[in-house]
């Protein structure tokens, strides 16, 4: 089974897909998307979603452009600090009847809103592949998970529960958990749909309102999806402001939203610490970037490890993936090995339309986004790193616009290339080499970022001492791109703070509130 056989069966079989409390959903779901040219011809004019309200903004427009084709397909208002401010008071203004209602009750609207999303996956999955440029298939994953993580939460909520603490025999001590009452989440643009959906779903399920701020690189999904949300739940309590830094920027520094989310880049995560802190204090959790490694040790599978490290470097979102295991350390008995094949793989990736079913790698995001690709190869390649396959933007009428690049992988990096050690965010893999055990740890670990990691070998004692030492937060034993629902996820380092997926995240949306009673 070759990398992309192994992505489409987890598409349809993964641990992601199933919940005790859900129905499970397959491909035939989501009915085929043929073109995304209706779009050109019939723009997305997307609004944002205040208080029950569709709005446009002061801040004018910002203008929606396919990765693939760099043509226009759509228009959000341009959110200023103001929408935010009004967006928050709403929001808060209509918490306090949310949390009052049931568990039950709040479960059967995020149920309501998981079939609403259903209903209307083929329209999102339309906007998701135009806007962002990934793969339909990538997106089609996407879209089938949110409406079962919203069904996940909806049954998790019952384990919202406090506890009782011994003590003496004339009084009881114990905690109930509440929510924090606005909750600001700012998505990123890789997993446009996705992340805005998990940014509703737990903090939702444990009482609080929200106001999301979409990626403005990637935001039409969330116009739709505002509009479907509009439609479950009580004004005010889902907010979506579509916007810029400037929207970004005043979500983190509003006082009244104590509780924040962000997935991006490491960067931009510490200049959300630095600006929530001059406001107040504020719980922040973070999902930010990786240069993750893929330990390759000399008892590995290799034809199984060709296949996992192409999938792992997540081609099909053309690299653009914070998880994305991108540094490849191989043992040097097998490295020549490991090398020819990955290289081949990679160079049978087809790239083309997004709307094929057939296409495994789309295209870039942006046309910065390109040239900061292009700039780390170009470094690659001033640095003596040997390319094997790729660096270039792909040949042919197909790819003479938009945003393209080939899948690259380069051979013989050293730990000192800015390829090895900085985040590219883009389709580029590097291959180390190493021989002893001890050394391969602190070549992984040398890095100021640690969000995933996977380790490949036949001996399990081996398997686990290395998963031991290794400073990230979600590690791969044989396995590779693939997320149990319920498994925590977050990074170690400058990756990020907090963890996301099951019962850790919902708690992280309630504060704990302690009650002595004297009797």
């Amino acid at each position: 089974m070759d990398a992309w056989q192994t992505h489409v069966k987890d598409c349809k079989d993964t641990e992601e897909m199933s919940s005790d409390r859900g129905s499970t959903k397959t491909q035939a779901d989501v009915r085929p998307v043929l073109s995304g040219s209706s779009l050109h011809d019939h723009p997305h004019i997307g609004r944002m979603l205040i208080g029950g309200q569709f709005v446009e903004s002061e801040g004018g427009w910002i203008e929606c452009v396919n990765p693939a084709d760099g043509r226009t397909i759509g228009r959000v208002p341009r959110g200023t600090a103001n929408d935010v401010a009004r967006a928050v008071r709403v929001a808060e203004g209509a918490q306090q009847s949310w949390a009052e209602l049931s568990v039950a009750e709040r479960a059967t609207y995020l149920v309501r809103f998981a079939d609403a999303i259903a209903a209307r996956a083929n329209d999102l999955l339309l906007l998701e592949v135009a806007d962002s440029g990934n793969s339909i298939t990538g997106m089609h994953g996407d879209v089938v998970n949110c409406a079962e993580r919203l069904r996940y939460f909806a049954g998790l909520g019952y384990e919202l529960q406090g506890a009782t603490i011994p003590g003496r025999t004339d009084r009881l001590n114990y905690t109930v958990r509440e929510p924090y009452g606005v909750v600001g989440r700012i998505a990123a643009f890789n997993h446009p749909l996705a992340m805005a959906v998990n940014g509703l779903a737990a903090p939702l399920m444990a009482g609080n309102a929200v106001v999301l701020k979409p990626s403005e690189q990637c935001p039409l999904s969330s116009t739709l999806l505002g509009e479907i949300a509009n439609a479950v739940f009580p004004e005010g309590i889902v907010n979506i402001v579509t916007g810029d830094g400037a929207v970004g920027n005043a979500l983190v520094q509003h006082p009244r939203v104590k509780r924040l989310s962000f997935v991006g880049s490491a960067r931009t995560g510490l200049a959300i610490q630095r600006g929530a802190a001059e406001v107040a204090v504020k719980s922040i959790s973070l999902e930010l970037g990786g240069k993750n490694p893929f330990i390759v040790f000399p008892d590995a599978p290799l034809d199984r490890v060709a296949d996992a490290a192409v999938l792992g470097m997540n081609f099909i979102w053309q690299g653009q993936s914070c998880s994305s295991t991108s540094r490849l350390f191989v043992h040097d008995a097998v490295y020549d090995e490991v090398v020819s094949r990955v290289t081949e793989k990679a160079k049978a990736i087809r790239l083309g339309d997004p709307f094929s079913w057939s296409t495994e790698m789309g295209a870039i995001i942006s046309q910065a986004q390109l040239e900061k690709v292009e700039q780390y190869v170009a470094h690659g390649h001033a640095e003596g790193a040997r390319l094997m396959t790729g660096g270039h933007r792909p040949a042919g009428s197909s790819f003479e616009r938009g945003f393209w690049y080939e899948p690259t992988v380069f051979a013989d990096v050293t730990q000192d290339m800015r390829i090895a050690r900085e985040e590219i965010f883009g389709p580029v893999l590097s291959i180390l080499r190493w021989s002893q055990v001890d050394e391969v740890i602190d070549m992984a670990n040398s890095v100021d970022l640690g969000l995933t990691g996977a380790i490949w070998t036949q001996d399990i004692g081996t398997a686990m001492r290395a998963a031991r030492r290794l400073q990230t937060g979600y590690i791969w034993i044989n396995g590779v791109a693939s997320n149990a629902r319920a498994v925590p996820f977050g990074g170690y380092k400058n990756s990020g703070v907090g963890r996301e997926r099951g019962i850790e995240e919902l708690y992280s949306y309630t504060e704990e509130k302690s009650v002595q009673v004297f009797f």
